[in-house]
């Protein structure tokens, strides 16, 4: 799986055909992430298995459609950033001692 350039040039067209990069500053957008994440939790809220997939979907899409927002505006590769924050996790989680453990970095 990868993102796209098709998929970041709909999310990225769609905000430019309504001028609303106005509005799209980093503090912005970032709130608009959280926001959207919690609306995404909001489904699990009083179960943990008993979900709508469709509206799971649309709030994950969401979630997305923002963080793609906020990759271009800093002009940030999302392949790039994300890489290189999984080859930190991978020095602070080493398999041998992470494995089949759910215990942050420094209780390992």
């Amino acid at each position: 799986m990868h993102i796209s350039k098709e998929t970041i040039e709909v999310v990225t067209n769609f905000t430019k055909d309504r001028n609303w990069e106005q509005f799209h500053t980093p503090a912005n957008l970032a709130k608009s992430i959280s926001i959207e994440a919690n609306e995404l939790l909001e489904l699990f809220q009083w179960s943990d298995t008993d979900y709508n997939i469709d509206a799971l979907k649309e709030e994950l899409a969401d979630v997305f459609a923002y963080c793609i927002n906020m990759a271009d505006v800093l002009q940030l590769d999302p392949n790039e950033i994300i890489q290189d924050k999984f080859k930190k996790n991978a020095k602070k989680y080493p398999i041998d001692k992470a494995y089949n453990s759910s215990k942050k970095y420094n209780e390992l």
